[in-house]
């Protein structure tokens, strides 16, 4: 346990208690609904916690609203400010608009123009909003530096007692909903992104179900949680994939890391690819008609990768569901990827004629079809290189393809996902 365990001050099941009562004027329990897909999928008896319904469809107002209660009159006066990858905004929006408080809110470029949208409806002429910074973590910066020259004061979106305390709510609501049916938590399964969240819950559960088994899901893109348990603390990583815009976030809170240190005994953590998360999230839509945010579907996915008890129950926590429609084609992109159906080759042809035809006719399957085909060089369409996008009919089907390409006299290079020609040409 690292020296800066020992200084901080636990966050108990009392202080969520508290802070429910102060915000359930604010916000109703969210629904814990049944989900027989992933039931039967699984073995497991699997609930799903729908704060993708909360008026700012994501659980980042429990800690905003209560955080922003707490304040001062003077706090008040002077102003807050925030940054966030898009929820925490909005969250903190909507309690500027209820409590009459203004607020600067700062959120990093990539932040989806849904979030934007929505962050100015809930704030109305209570917020600016400022778009800076390429991640969450230069947004913050920045919203920290105005703070300071304005004497306003900081809404952390993780990396605080009151936001920590407010987001540990949900834990509160699952244990009630679960005991109105006669059952026990086994297993909760929790997005990870700065950590605030997976820290409540925690928190709350220590007290009042310690048997309860506690997993934390990341982006593999965007992996602080367990990047700062190997290094023995909070490190910033060199980069996250932003694609799993709520949870990317270089470097896990120190508060959050604290406390999930102290129990690290119930704590389990592991990371998922963006492709799964992008399959979860088509699969939450077609089948139950959810809404998923890419951190939405993290909890999801990340069930897939655990070896429980049959017919254990276990809660998956559906974080939010701000998802830009516009995003929909390159989620389809990554869970085709990730599923083994979608591959991309460079096709360097022979300088004779009858060789697209024959790759055609004699090298895809039946059930293969050309998604995208360019060549590389524009002055010469007729023969040389060309990139091409190939969707099968099963995952199999690719070990039949490859081995008629290596039969053929056709020059042909497969990009993988992951290097730098496929991120050149492709991503």
């Amino acid at each position: 346990m690292s020296s800066n365990t020992a200084v901080f001050e636990p966050i108990h099941a009392s202080d969520i208690q508290s802070a429910q009562a102060r915000i359930s004027s604010e916000i109703a329990p969210t629904p814990l609904q049944y989900c027989p897909r992933l039931s039967r999928q699984t073995g497991y008896e699997v609930y799903l916690k729908r704060e993708d319904l909360q008026d700012v469809r994501s659980y980042k107002i429990r800690g905003a609203v209560y955080a922003i209660s707490n304040l001062s009159e003077a706090q008040r006066e002077a102003g807050i400010v925030a940054a966030s990858a898009g929820n925490h905004a909005q969250g903190v929006a909507y309690a500027c608009r209820t409590m009459g408080i203004f607020g600067k809110i700062f959120v990093p470029s990539p932040t989806p123009k849904q979030k934007r949208d929505r962050i100015l409806v809930h704030g109305g002429d209570m917020i600016e909003l400022v778009v800076t910074g390429a991640n969450f973590d230069e947004a913050a910066a920045a919203a920290h530096a105005d703070a300071e020259a304005r004497g306003a004061t900081i809404i952390e979106p993780f990396d605080a007692r009151d936001t920590i305390t407010g987001q540990g709510t949900v834990a509160a609501e699952i244990l009630t909903q679960l005991s109105a049916l006669g059952k026990t938590l086994n297993t909760v399964v929790v997005p990870v992104g700065g950590g605030g969240l997976l820290s409540g819950i925690t928190s709350y559960l220590a007290d009042m179900s310690p048997r309860t088994a506690i997993i934390g899901i990341e982006p593999a893109g965007a992996a602080s949680l367990t990047a700062a348990f190997e290094a023995g603390g909070p490190v910033t990583l060199d980069t996250v994939d932003p694609f799993v815009d709520g949870a990317a976030v270089k470097r896990i809170g120190t508060l959050p890391y604290q406390i999930l240190e102290a129990n690290q005994g119930r704590l389990h953590w592991d990371t998922v690819s963006e492709g799964a998360v992008c399959t979860e999230q088509l699969d939450l839509y077609q089948s139950e008609g959810i809404i998923a945010e890419p951190a939405g579907a993290l909890s999801v996915a990340g069930l897939r990768t655990l070896n429980l008890q049959q017919g254990s129950t276990v809660v998956c926590i559906i974080s939010g569901g701000n998802n830009d429609v516009l995003r929909y084609a390159e989620i389809m992109e990554r869970s085709l990827v990730h599923r083994g159906l979608k591959h991309y080759f460079l096709v360097n042809f022979p300088q004779e004629p009858g060789q697209l035809r024959h790759f055609l006719q004699d090298i895809l399957g039946p059930e293969d079809d050309i998604t995208l085909f360019e060549y590389l060089k524009r002055n010469n369409r007729e023969t040389g290189a060309a990139l091409v996008g190939i969707e099968l009919g099963t995952a199999s089907a690719i070990d039949g393809l490859l081995k008629r390409m290596d039969a053929s006299r056709i020059k042909v290079q497969q990009l993988r996902p992951g290097t730098p020609e496929y991120d050149f040409l492709v991503a």
